[in-house]
């Protein structure tokens, strides 16, 4: 297989649209004897505010007030990139779009605002993807505990050390493995303003795994090598047939690796991706194919009549870990209510330098996808709940 050939790896939607019975999710406002989802594509069913629950002049403002929070961050050529984050590894595109968004309600479109059918980079967003793929390792039996250690599933020489043989695959999804060593060229350290711009660390010592929390590109990046090493696949396959190609997702997602980040599986050479774009590449997707992976979660894993990872995953990947901020198996939780203090405890969110955001909100049932915003997402939510309809 070519460098080329890998380089972009692209999602097909396959399956027909379908209103299915379903379970609703405990939390919801109404249980309902059939739970609407989207169709493959681009015919998504709008549903007006008022239908939806919502006072539509106050939906209409939230609406408004989204359209003008574009980032200041994230320049619309993304000059800024290496300043930021360090020497990129792999492509970044040309441009971005402005400002978009959507809200679901009970699966339905009751807004939407800019190209939300655009494929840009989401940035960390991608790590909640990463989790599925977790999640469907475990599901499938090819781990059998997330407590393993990673040793003992993968032996290519990242977990020999003494440091890195005890770390666990859930110490990789909290983010408190400490794994030490160097991946595609960047040192988990993270020392060197030209490596890791100014997000560049000063020197510590490591902790022992499990019980110290850091956000680190480098160590995510080991975790997506070990579960392509799992797999035996390159992990845009997996999620392409066993998640974005069941619930529908468009032909325009890629998840783009960087060109020296090759590993030979069973002999073969293959693409291992990354937990994000701090370095260039990843997964870029649109916020309307976000929002049906978003929607999937809201759902508790199932869509249609398929269950696609299990509920129980969902449930351990939202539920807070004992070391760090309020986070679950890379998702940002709002357990303590701090993150978005007008939200239910109960929600949750994928997000992604730039803001970008996939929030979902169980108790109302509800899904909103906003990107490349300014400030914090609490201020999108608090207005679209006001404007629901006691």
């Amino acid at each position: 297989m070519s460098k080329r050939t890998f380089l972009f790896l692209l999602c097909f939607p396959a399956l027909t649209a379908c209103f299915r019975p379903v379970v609703t999710p405990s939390g919801n406002e109404a249980a309902r004897s059939e739970v609407y989802f989207p169709a493959p594509g681009a015919a998504w069913q709008h549903q007006a505010p008022s239908a939806a629950g919502f006072d539509s002049a106050r939906l209409a403002e939230a609406v408004a007030f989204a359209r003008t929070q574009e980032t200041t961050q994230m320049t619309p050529t993304f000059s800024t990139q290496e300043e930021i984050f360090g020497k990129l590894l792999g492509p970044m595109p040309t441009s971005r779009a402005a400002t978009n968004g959507l809200v679901l309600r009970h699966g339905y479109l009751v807004a939407e605002w800019g190209e939300t059918q655009r494929p840009d980079p989401t940035y960390s967003a991608a790590k909640s993807f990463l989790s599925t793929i977790l999640g469907l390792s475990i599901d499938r039996k090819l781990i059998k505990d997330i407590h393993d250690p990673v040793a003992n599933y993968i032996q290519d020489g990242g977990y020999d050390s003494e440091q890195n043989r005890v770390v666990t695959w859930e110490h990789h999804a909290r983010q408190t493995s400490e794994w030490e060593g160097e991946l595609w060229g960047k040192n988990a350290n993270f020392i060197g303003r030209e490596a890791f711009g100014k997000g560049e660390r000063k020197p510590r010592a490591l902790q022992a795994p499990g019980t110290y929390y850091e956000y680190n590109d480098v160590r995510i990046n080991r975790l997506a090598l070990s579960l392509l090493r799992l797999w035996k696949r390159p992990l845009p396959t997996v999620l392409k047939q066993e998640i974005m190609d069941p619930i529908g997702a468009s032909s325009t997602w890629q998840w783009v690796p960087y060109p020296n980040a090759v590993a030979t599986v069973d002999g073969k050479a293959m693409p291992s991706v990354s937990g994000g774009t701090r370095w260039g590449g990843g997964l870029i997707i649109s916020a309307r194919d976000e929002a049906r992976f978003g929607y999937l979660m809201l759902r508790q894993g199932r869509w249609g009549q398929r269950q696609l990872v299990s509920p129980t995953w969902v449930q351990q990947a939202t539920t807070r870990g004992p070391v760090g901020p309020d986070y679950g198996y890379l998702w940002w939780l709002n357990t303590e209510k701090k993150a978005w203090p007008d939200a239910p405890a109960t929600s949750y969110a994928a997000l992604g330098a730039g803001q970008n955001t996939i929030w979902v909100d169980p108790e109302h049932d509800l899904v909103i996808v906003w990107r490349w915003h300014d400030g914090s997402p609490n201020e999108l939510i608090k207005r679209v709940l006001a404007a629901l309809k006691p």
